[in-house]
């Protein structure tokens, strides 16, 4: 498939999407999103992150002028220009930006909203962050308050991300886990963190985005009868973690072999996962394939 990037209706090959200087999500990250993959052609929970998109435009006091009808048909045109088949792991971004306007950090109401869609392959994941697991490091940048950033705006402006993932990497780690100010565990740079401590499943209950994989995980257990929970976790707590993975819209499960902690012990945990992370992988690998046959109606191509 060749990527394609689709501008406001205008689709054209990745290296040649350009937008306006003076849009407000280039000049000051004024802009919300959504990603979400296909599974054998099947977009995997579109409605409910057109629903966070929605939950993130209210957040920010963005008023969206595309219907969601009009965005999700752009969006099969541009998977239609790709050349992409069904078998293949699509990867779609979709970003609302406030529009174009003057240098002012006040949003005027009446700005239009700009869309800009992104299609390509599936991003390409290291082989070993599944057959053993990601390096994880606890860095000392903290998530942003939730009284001053809500994490459920699930907007483009990721510097503190970006701070906390490049300080992790500078530890030798893959990816991060990052603590509130208050010392609870929130989330990874981008996707859910969850723990076994005690015996128990369990992932942070507050300070970050109500991710969608999440949320379907906890439903794909409990229809199989296994047990998790939200729950706050303090940073003391993860001495007596056993297991840990991340998981998100680009990498379902993937565990986590190591955890390096602000005072620079190593957790190890099992390569691969340990017997809960890799039954959270089977569980909700099934949950998909259900999903998919439920859904495909639903399917880009």
């Amino acid at each position: 498939m060749n990527p394609m990037i689709n501008v406001d209706g205008k689709i054209t090959p990745m290296e040649e999407a350009t937008i306006p200087a003076m849009d407000r999500g280039f000049l000051y990250g004024d802009s919300i999103y959504e990603v979400f993959r296909t599974y054998r052609g099947v977009p995997v929970f579109m409605a409910d992150h057109f629903d966070r998109l929605e939950n993130s435009a209210a957040l920010i006091s963005m008023a969206i002028t595309q219907s969601r009808e009009e965005l999700i048909s752009e969006i099969r045109h541009t998977v239609q220009a790709t050349g992409a088949h069904r078998e293949d792991d699509i990867y779609v971004r979709y970003q609302i930006t406030r529009g174009e306007g003057p240098v002012d950090l006040y949003p005027n109401p009446e700005l239009k909203t700009r869309y800009v869609i992104i299609v390509s392959t599936l991003p390409a994941r290291n082989p070993e962050f599944y057959s053993r697991g990601m390096d994880m490091a606890v860095p000392s940048i903290r998530r942003n308050p939730v009284n001053a950033l809500d994490p459920n705006i699930k907007g483009g402006n990721y510097l503190n991300n970006i701070l906390a993932i490049t300080q992790a990497r500078q530890l030798g780690a893959d990816d991060c886990i990052i603590l509130s100010p208050e010392g609870l565990v929130t989330e990874a740079a981008n996707s859910n963190a969850w723990f076994v401590i005690g015996e128990q499943l369990v992932t942070p209950a507050s300070g970050n985005l109500k991710g969608l994989t999440k949320k379907h995980i906890h439903r794909a257990l409990q229809e199989f009868g296994l047990e998790s929970r939200e729950i706050d976790i303090h940073a003391n707590d993860l001495y007596d973690a056993t297991e840990c993975f991340v998981t998100s819209a680009t990498r379902d499960v993937m565990p986590c072999a190591s955890l390096r902690l602000e005072d620079g012990t190593v957790l190890k945990f099992p390569e691969g996962g340990g017997k809960i992370t890799r039954q959270v992988e089977k569980v909700f690998l099934a949950y998909l394939d259900a999903y998919a046959a439920a859904h495909a109606g639903d399917a880009l191509i």
